[in-house]
């Protein structure tokens, strides 16, 4: 049979597994599939590549060269989960659609300290696979100018720069592809 003094420990020590637990929830990072947040508005201009310490496998890009093209802007890190399971999505669509008038840009915002390193960078990159441009946001300047919150996360902007459709984490692939079509179906 328990003490008083060893069931108060217990409910103690539950309280405070519970707490850490709940905050370690609460700064997961990820979203629940289609969740929405503040972030920019649709038909808001996108702001620009900001603050990006390197380009892998671009030279350094601005919206205003990619006028004309539906671009998809992917805010990732190699660490996350969800991120890595969007992958095969993401790179079908650059794969199925950069002759069409897609281009991809993914946004390596990192979580971790060492997520910062470029050397880790591009052996991430390698190890997925990864052709498109990938703009390395070390400080959190483009992150911050979108507003976003979550690994992933998919803007979709059309023609003319403006988002058009928003997605964070992961799932409505279909959807997403769905909105990628139209877009590069549009004229001008």
């Amino acid at each position: 049979m328990l003490s008083a003094s060893k069931i108060k420990t217990l409910a103690v020590a539950t309280v405070i597994a519970a707490a850490a637990a709940s905050g370690i929830a609460a700064f997961a990072g990820s979203p629940e599939p289609g969740a929405s947040v503040p972030a920019l508005g649709t038909n808001a201009a996108a702001p620009d590549f900001t603050g990006i310490s390197q380009w892998l496998n671009s030279d350094p890009l601005t919206l205003q060269q990619l006028r004309g093209k539906v671009v998809l802007v992917d805010f990732w890190t190699y660490t996350c989960g969800n991120c890595i399971n969007t992958l095969p999505y993401v790179k079908s669509w650059n794969q199925k659609y950069k002759d069409q008038g897609l281009t991809v840009i993914g946004v390596h915002t990192p979580e971790y300290p060492f997520e910062r390193d470029t050397d880790n960078v591009k052996t991430a990159i390698k190890r997925f696979g990864i052709t498109y441009p990938v703009a390395q946001d070390n400080r959190y300047a483009t992150w911050n100018a979108y507003n976003n919150q979550y690994w992933p996360a998919f803007y979709l902007l059309d023609k003319q720069g403006r988002i058009v459709y928003t997605h964070f984490g992961e799932g409505d692939y279909a959807k997403t592809e769905a909105k990628i079509q139209a877009l590069l179906a549009q004229q001008g």
